[in-house]
């Protein structure tokens, strides 16, 4: 089981990067670590503790290898820094403008005080192992002052992260070439198992974001120096990748996923912070249960995304004209950030809603495991983060891709190109101003969707089914990754002696 009776358990503290994207799946993998017969601790701030408290409360319900009263999964809650923020704003979704995203990068820094007063209280279990997310690159060496080995999380796929470890090393966007400054012109990344090219506007450019490659060349030196890293991800799913970051780069890694459950219901989730479900999620189950398997085609961008009403037009316009079921899931943000619908909305498509047969849309969040576990859902459009990705891969849903930003083109590479489960809509700007983004057209977006709902889609569907059932042996006693947790449970109880 990875652990030994006769000593404490194993007691993990887990640092998740304060995103949404990077703190659930960190409580996951606490949840995943504990059922184990781990003693895991997370820190992190009070709002951001609100958000994962319900669904740590019930894994410690369901655990019962706690120590008298103490959980088996505790949250250690630090005051968010004063760095001059909106009270209550302490994660990347509530981030307006420039001067926020300073001041918010300002405060991931100054959380290296609470991080190191942790680790060095005596009252405190003591900690065996550290799972700080990559970015908090300065965890290395506070770790490392304290005698604790830091383990790296990395929320990407491990086809990603091979990708970016090119892009650091040696970056071909920056060698001379008479198309430099053609957006359309495809850029090759080499010594990767499989053939990867993307068009320059797909790709971060580092002579306009040198600032932001110096970081993340710091992020990838100190995750070499770490203990190892985690990956929510499993061998099945991209075993060339794996051996490639083993063999090829010398890397220590461990395949600890698919984390999400739909046994852990993303009800959970819910509290009375932004991430609380709307009144319309509970509903959005129901509904799905009336329609046809395979009917129903799923549309959400994760937390971050915003379009223009353009887009938004474009998008509802090719929803209605690919004649299938959809369910719409619109974030708090990018409700924020757009027009009110009545400028963007096509004509009849109000209508098409209010009737309620074909379409309906959720405002804010929304349970998306479920969601996607639904016997109705056929297709997921998808904005390619890995979380999403992930959790399609492992209902077994194709996908439509619609990569925005940071590692979404590598994922859509990865999901069109090399597993083959989805179709692309085309999308281009990596990062843009969305007034600037090239408009895909309604056309697109319904022949996309059928691409993968209907007729010619059998053998996407397939592929994605096939990969569904891998992703559910891996997390089985016995699978890949639960060998994986157990052989990490083991090194580190071992290094105790």
């Amino acid at each position: 089981m990875g652990t030994n009776d006769e000593q404490p358990p194993l007691h993990i503290l887990f640092f998740p990067f304060l995103a949404p994207g990077h703190l659930i799946p960190i409580a996951d993998m606490a949840v995943l670590f504990a059922a184990r017969g781990a003693r895991c601790t997370i820190l992190t701030t009070p709002v951001n503790a609100a958000t994962i408290r319900p669904a740590v409360d019930r894994a410690n319900g369901a655990n019962s290898h706690g120590t008298g009263n103490a959980p088996a999964i505790k949250i250690a809650a630090v005051p968010f820094p004063d760095v001059g923020l909106t009270p209550g704003v302490e994660n990347a979704t509530g981030l307006t403008d420039q001067a926020d995203r300073d001041n918010f990068w300002r405060a991931i820094q100054l959380l290296r005080e609470p991080f190191d007063r942790f680790l060095a209280d005596k009252h405190n279990h003591p900690v065996d192992a550290v799972v700080s997310d990559s970015q908090f690159q300065w965890s290395v060496e506070a770790a490392a002052e304290h005698g604790v080995p830091r383990l790296a999380f990395l929320g990407t796929s491990m086809f990603a992260r091979a990708c970016t470890d090119v892009m650091l090393r040696k970056n071909p966007m920056m060698e001379p070439s008479p198309d430099q400054d053609d957006p359309d012109a495809m850029v090759f990344l080499p010594g990767l198992p499989h053939l990867v090219e993307l068009r320059r506007s797909q790709m971060p450019d580092p002579r306009k974001q040198s600032k932001v490659f110096a970081f993340f060349k710091i992020v990838n030196e100190e995750d070499q120096r770490s203990y190892g890293e985690v990956f929510n991800s499993f061998h099945e799913l991209e075993p060339e990748y794996v051996e490639h970051y083993q063999t090829t780069l010398g890397r220590r890694v461990w395949l600890v996923g698919p984390v999400a459950r739909p046994d852990m219901d993303a009800r959970s989730h819910a509290s009375n912070t932004n991430n609380a479900l709307s009144p319309e999620a509970d509903g959005c189950l129901r509904w799905l249960d009336a329609k046809p398997a395979g009917s129903v085609v799923y549309v959400s961008f994760g937390t971050l995304a915003n379009f223009s009403p353009n887009e938004l037009r474009e998008l509802a316009s090719g929803l209605d004209l690919s004649a299938k079921n959809f369910v719409w899931v619109i974030s708090t943000d990018a409700i924020t950030n757009t027009a009110p619908s009545s400028e963007w909305m096509p004509e009849g498509f109000a209508e098409l809603l209010a009737h309620g047969e074909r379409g309906l849309v959720v405002h804010g969040w929304a349970p998306q495991v479920l969601i996607l576990n639904h016997p109705a859902l056929g297709g997921f459009v998808t904005h390619c983060g890995w979380n999403s990705v992930l959790e399609a891969v492992s209902a077994g849903v194709p996908m439509v891709t619609w990569p925005r930003c940071g590692d979404q083109f590598f994922n859509e590479k990865l999901v069109v190109e090399v597993l083959k489960i989805g179709a692309s809509v085309g999308a281009k700007d990596y990062a843009s101003a969305i007034e600037t983004h090239q408009l895909i057209g309604a056309e697109v977006i319904a022949e996309s969707i059928g691409r993968v709902m209907g007729g010619d889609g059998d053998t996407i569907r397939s592929n994605a089914k096939e990969l569904g059932e891998k992703a559910r042996g891996a997390m089985e006693d016995g699978g890949s990754s639960y060998r994986d947790v157990g052989r990490l449970m083991d090194e580190l109880m071992a290094r105790r002696c």
